[in-house]
């Protein structure tokens, strides 16, 4: 497959890929074959994806927008929804590729996710606000609740919701109770927050920068707990005695084994057990900077949107190659240090 020589038999190339970057991946929370594709090509993709040749996966449906979609989610296995510069919320329809405009921020939607307890959408914006929607109405319903900064970020976790914001602050909500903050927080990291992710047990998070570092937190504000956060220095290498540094895109944790993965604008993804500090696996360098990436349900498969992400302005888009989407089988890489069968660790992260 031309982008990746000598592409491995455990990775697959999904078709009709985006004409422009991939801005987000989602995979179904309950289905572990389907992936939504978010693009500044102003698409959402809906595909199936399969684990071989044997059943090609497939692009079920794309869904056109005004401008470009910065933001995806799945809500159950017939309906998602997305959002991007045009303002606008939209629910998506899976069967019948119909569009549906639930309503709309004042400004860009920049993050999004769906909490299945209380059956409601959470949009995050550069208005400065939260939005929750009932998408079970004929009429759907909208609470909007203020941000002191521009929302880049969004995850969710049980009912613990961590939003990111500009000037590195950080907001932590119990969303049965979203009059006020649980927690507010400025980052452990001293530059622009680029990632955020979850812990699947639901203890904490980890962030991440645009200046090559990661940080790992925890949700619980005892001063015992709070002891055990730390950052580390990733996506870095020396080329001719000079020091690059990339920023790291996105981050994921594994369903099951609560690791995690960061990818970055270096072109490399790699698989983190963070409660030794090891790195498991770096996989081989892609072609483009990688812009996204997502664990599907089962924890089986690593979806990487492959695609160039401005870094270098105009003289790197005209360098770089279409974008892609790889989805990676995945083996004992993921499972942290401890579990039988274990894949070689990479040797310690640098403090």
């Amino acid at each position: 497959m031309s982008g990746i020589p000598d592409l491995p038999p455990d990775q697959i190339i999904l078709p009709s890929p985006t004409f422009d970057s991939i801005s987000s991946l989602r995979y179904s929370p309950t289905n572990p074959h389907q992936l939504l594709v978010a693009s500044w090509d102003t698409t959402v993709r809906f595909y199936e994806v399969e684990a071989d040749e044997s059943k090609p996966s497939e692009l079920k449906s794309k869904f056109d927008h005004r401008a470009a979609v910065l933001a995806c989610c799945f809500s159950d296995g017939t309906h998602a929804y997305s959002g991007g510069l045009d303002t606008s919320v939209r629910e998506l329809d899976l069967e019948t590729e119909r569009i549906s405009h639930l309503g709309s921020h004042t400004k860009t939607v920049s993050s999004m996710t769906y909490s299945r307890d209380s059956n409601a959408l959470i949009t995050g914006s550069w208005d400065q606000t939260l939005r929750f929607w009932d998408t079970r109405s004929p009429s759907p319903r909208q609470s909007s609740h203020d941000t002191p900064e521009r929302v880049y970020q969004i995850d969710l976790v049980n009912n613990t919701l961590v939003v990111a914001m500009a000037s590195r602050l950080f907001n932590i909500y119990d969303i049965r109770k979203m009059d006020s903050p649980a927690q507010q927080r400025e980052s452990s990291l001293k530059f622009m927050t680029r990632s955020l992710a979850c812990m699947a047990d639901g203890q904490g998070y980890a962030t991440a920068s645009v200046e090559g570092r990661i940080a790992v937190e925890y949700f619980d504000p005892s001063p015992a707990v709070q002891e055990k956060k730390y950052a580390f220095k990733c996506h870095r290498q020396t080329i001719d005695d000079v020091d690059h540094v990339w920023p790291v895109n996105a981050l994921a944790f594994h369903p099951i084994y609560n690791t995690f993965a960061s990818a970055g604008s270096d072109a490399t993804v790699s698989i983190w057990d963070h409660k030794v500090k090891k790195r498991l696996r770096q996989y081989p360098k892609y072609t483009n900077p990688i812009a996204s990436i997502a664990f599907n349900c089962d924890g089986t498969k690593l979806a990487v949107g492959v695609s160039y992400t401005w870094d270098e302005g105009e003289v790197g888009a005209r360098n770089s190659e279409r974008p892609m989407v790889c989805v990676r089988k995945l083996g004992d890489e993921v499972k942290p240090k401890g579990w039988t069968g274990i894949s070689e660790v990479m040797g310690p992260m640098t403090w």
